[in-house]
């Protein structure tokens, strides 16, 4: 329920079609907006899931962004962009909304497709400062043209953001920095800076707008949860920079905090800074899940919950048949920790999300948040391995490209064992291209010494982290977001490094499988054997690097056809491998075909439903294969299925 009762049952919200029309609100209209946006919000997002607690936090910030600035000329840039939902409903998609995230409908991210006022389709933390500074730059000749950038607090510490604060004080014109400060990211905000930007919110008075930084370093905060470092590294601070001013130092001027749910002040401070002709940033403090209790109490649990409904004022969600792939990684990796305490898991802002949550409770001190800072999370994870733990690395796949220098110039030129586990590899679902973790095998594979490996069922997860935890060598472990499959048929072998695992025989061709398109493989070879087509053997190949080249190579030899799945790129992935491999021992490869992921950026839908769109599905496996057996037949060519 939301906080305040509507004051009347007007409809303002339906009036809105255009920023423009905002003009001619006043008085409490606003606050029944920034209500009725968060109605909307929760209702679509209760019935089909989304980024719910970000979203309900922003309303009056919105309101007050789209009544100073003109959009259809200035530019406004989303940090992350999971935040954009009210900001959709003043742009002219209020009819379309209740399609969010669905086949067909509007993306939960900013999609330049959708609306010219979104310039850019973002889903990465960081990001926002630095193509908002392009665009400053591009747009230098047309003062007239504002450039806003709205960033959280946590991005505000990733290092993208930190690389473009750096340049921007030699912009020399307006660029307005809006620092959304709910102290969460996805969790609780982690690090030096949401220390010091706690300790501002509780300390700082709102005193002719502008704050110095020296005001800051000089309350930092000493919270019995910061570290000893933090604590040795601002003392350092604050000798180093003996008060100095922390964002005007830079060539940014720094106002506020200000309240953002102050819509009056928010219009007010927002039209003086939209005047400046040199780069500032707005400190606005906001309470993540505004107007609605239970994610206000629980802001992690509904920073992005799936469809629920309420009973007695309590949410509840669809009990899953089966775990997830994310829930059965956290089992096995606290199994394994109870065995070996020299295992430490990172998070780079997303225990709850990547399973480590569970760990966190169970061993607190052998888990540590870095914050949206993945590079620095696989960096600190080779100098782990190097004192001799076992860092295990928790990232989703499209996040961990953000790491990629460090696992190669850090881990693999070190041949250091870290275990990167990659959540969300492969088609994402609802989240769309902003999230699929589509590339994560052909960056990594051409790493010296790096070993890729996937598990097809919940055996497999637990066996494959055991390998991993045990090799001499950096590991990347991918799984899907999905749930996991029924155990495949057979006990579980141990994993042997390079070894694939044979699931079932077949004289007439072969799937050759990658981790989670084992399941549909599996269903495939049973359509075709159920209705007399062919009998099609399944291998679980369980390593992308080193191949099985014995057992694939016996295969190519036979002659007999052979369909490659992953869900993957088909360029650089685990198919290429394949026939990098035929190519080097000089094998025919004319019976091999790949099936992966398109060379274009697959829409956001359900899973499945994108699985099925790109031919991934059992159906299309198995006339795929089908055909390629008929085509190797002698006779009259047969249609099959």
């Amino acid at each position: 329920m939301l906080q305040r009762d509507s004051k009347s049952s007007e409809d303002i919200l339906s009036r809105i079609s255009s920023p423009r029309e905002l003009r001619r609100l006043g008085g409490d209209e606003f606050l029944r907006l920034a209500d009725q946006l968060r109605e909307r919000v929760i209702g679509v997002v209760r019935k089909q899931g989304g980024h719910l607690a970000s979203n309900l936090g922003i309303a009056e910030l919105t309101i007050a962004l789209h009544y100073v600035f003109d959009f259809s000329k200035d530019r406004l840039l989303w940090d992350v962009g999971h935040q954009c939902y009210a900001h959709k409903l003043l742009t002219g998609r209020g009819d379309r909304f209740d399609g969010l995230r669905q086949a067909g409908g509007i993306s939960g991210f900013p999609a330049p497709s959708e609306s010219d006022y979104d310039l850019f389709a973002t889903g990465h933390a960081g990001t926002a400062i630095s193509t908002a500074m392009g665009l400053a730059w591009a747009n230098k000749k047309q003062a007239d043209r504002k450039v806003v950038a709205v960033v959280g607090d946590a991005s505000i510490a990733n290092g993208l953001s930190l690389e473009a604060i750096n340049n921007l004080g030699h912009l020399g014109r307006q660029f307005l920095i809006v620092l959304n400060d709910n102290s969460m990211a996805i969790d609780r905000t982690q690090g030096g800076l949401a220390d010091v930007l706690d300790r501002v919110r509780m300390t700082s008075t709102y005193s002719g707008l502008k704050q110095s930084a020296e005001r800051i370093l000089q309350s930092l905060p000493m919270g019995e949860e910061v570290t000893d470092a933090i604590r040795h590294l601002k003392d350092g601070l604050r000798t180093t920079i003996r008060g100095g001013r922390l964002f005007e130092g830079l060539g940014i001027s720094y106002f506020g905090p200000v309240d953002g749910h102050d819509i009056p002040t928010l219009i007010r401070v927002l039209k003086s800074l939209s005047d400046m002709d040199r780069p500032a940033l707005l400190h606005v403090h906001t309470e993540k899940g505004r107007g609605c209790q239970y994610a206000v109490e629980d802001p992690c649990r509904f920073h992005s919950p799936s469809a629920y409904r309420m009973e007695a004022g309590q949410a509840v969600f669809a009990v899953k048949e089966r775990p997830s792939w994310t829930e059965t990684f956290s089992k096995a990796l606290i199994a394994e920790a109870e065995k070996d305490d020299r295992i430490i898991a990172i998070s780079a802002a997303m225990p709850d999300g990547t399973g480590l949550a569970d760990f966190r409770e169970r061993f607190g001190d052998r888990m540590i948040d870095v914050g949206i800072c993945e590079s620095h999370a696989v960096a600190m994870a080779a100098g782990l391995a190097k004192g001799g733990l076992k860092p295990v690395v928790a990232i989703y796949s499209t996040f961990m490209q953000r790491a990629m220098d460090q696992v190669f110039q850090e881990v693999s030129l070190q041949n250091l064992p870290v275990v990167l586990c990659m959540d969300r590899a492969g088609l994402v679902g609802s989240d769309g291209a902003v999230h699929h973790g589509t590339m994560d095998i052909a960056m990594l594979r051409p790493l010296p010494g790096m070993v890729l490996l996937a598990p097809a069922d919940a055996a497999e997860m637990s066996a494959a982290l055991a390998f991993a935890l045990s090799c001499d060598n950096p590991t990347a472990i991918r799984y899907p977001r999905d749930i996991v499959p029924e155990d495949l048929p057979g006990p579980c072998p141990a994993f042997e490094l390079g070894r694939a695992r044979v699931l079932r025989e077949g004289d007439d061709g072969t799937l050759l499988c990658y981790g989670t398109m084992v399941e549909p493989a599996m269903a495939a070879a049973t359509i075709l054997s159920e209705q007399g087509q062919a009998e099609v053997g399944v291998v679980n190949a369980r390593f992308a690097k080193p191949l099985d080249a014995a057992l694939i190579t016996r295969l190519l030899q036979s002659g007999k056809p052979m369909l490659i799945c992953e869900d993957h790129a088909v360029a650089g992935g685990f198919g290429s491998a394949v026939l990098e491999l035929a190519a080097d021992r000089g094998l025919r490869a004319d019976q091999v075909r790949l099936m992966g992921l398109p060379d274009r950026f697959v829409s956001f839908a359900a899973r499945q439903e994108q699985l099925t769109e790109v031919g991934l599905d059992a159906t299309h496996i198995s006339a795929a294969i089908g055909e390629l057996i008929l085509a190797q037949r002698p006779g009259p060519a047969r249609k099959c299925l």
